[in-house]
């Protein structure tokens, strides 16, 4: 359910109709509010697995990747794809400023150090320069990916790229 929300979320944004999400994850409009009785809930719940798998991706990322660039490369691919859903959640949760510091330290605490991670292999191996720092660096994709699904012409994923290509030393 989880994954078909967030897949609804990502082309309908977070005020897609329910009706979509139990659609997209082929149960009843009854099994979706059994498990999230509010939107916000079901919001929170889907920020807190994409967050869960984005931070368990790294480790396993870093390790099969041929080098730690591609690592972080591909690591940042699926944070892109988690920002694009949480955009909205900050409206999806207006009357519940506490409830959205709290998803903002879950996501600081699961998510720096697994960058951080990526960051220091990559820079132990000389790929990449050694002094970024892992909220600097995800500030600045979060802010490459504003406004990346209210304009067709800005792909928020190429200048990604090309940040991340950017962290490169010269050779």
């Amino acid at each position: 359910m989880l994954d078909a929300a967030a897949a609804v979320f990502v082309t309908s944004g977070v005020e897609a109709p329910v009706r979509d999400i139990a659609a997209e994850a082929g149960v009843g409009l009854g099994t979706i509010y059994r498990h999230f009785p509010t939107r916000a809930d079901l919001v929170i719940a889907v920020y807190q697995h994409q967050v869960d798998a984005c931070a368990e991706a790294g480790p396993a990322l870093l390790a099969a990747a041929p080098t730690p660039h591609a690592a972080l490369g591909r690591w940042i691919d699926l944070f892109v794809d988690f920002l694009v859903t949480k955009h909205g959640l900050a409206a999806a949760l207006q009357t519940d400023n506490a409830g959205f510091e709290t998803l903002h330290a879950y996501f600081l605490d699961r998510l720096l150090p697994v960058c951080t991670q990526l960051l220091d292999a990559a820079a132990a191996s000389g790929e990449i320069h050694s002094d970024l720092d892992a909220y600097q660096f995800m500030r600045g994709v979060g802010n490459l990916c504003v406004g990346a699904g209210s304009d067709p012409r800005y792909d928020a994923r190429r200048l990604v790229e090309l940040l991340v290509a950017g962290l490169r030393q010269p050779r």
